[in-house]
């Protein structure tokens, strides 16, 4: 397995543990786009707020095209990340599944 697919692997068994749903996404004709979406059910289920996660190599940030594509999706409102760590994929999953919970 890859160093990118092990905390993508990771990403996904955490999310599942604590109840969370998460999506691999394919979207034609955009690239730099993230690589999953991830949410977590409402208590009560009156909105849902989807994320969306750019994974990558331990430690490698999102590239040019990439930051790009990010920056017109949070301006529009939708939240990013970008995970290049399991300790990243830890604090993202603990800060937002509790606040869902």
């Amino acid at each position: 397995m890859t160093p990118e697919g092990k905390i993508e692997a990771h990403l996904v068994k955490r999310v599942r543990e604590t109840g969370g749903y998460i999506r691999k996404l394919k979207w034609i004709g955009r690239n730099g786009a993230p690589d999953r979406m991830v949410w977590w059910k409402l208590q009560p289920a009156v909105l849902v707020v989807p994320f969306f996660v750019e994974l990558k190599r331990p430690y490698k940030d999102a590239t040019p095209q990439q930051r790009e594509e990010h920056r017109k999706m949070r301006d529009s409102g939708l939240r990013v990340f970008v995970l290049n760590s399991i300790e990243k994929v830890d604090a993202f999953v603990d800060l937002y599944s509790k606040r869902n919970a």
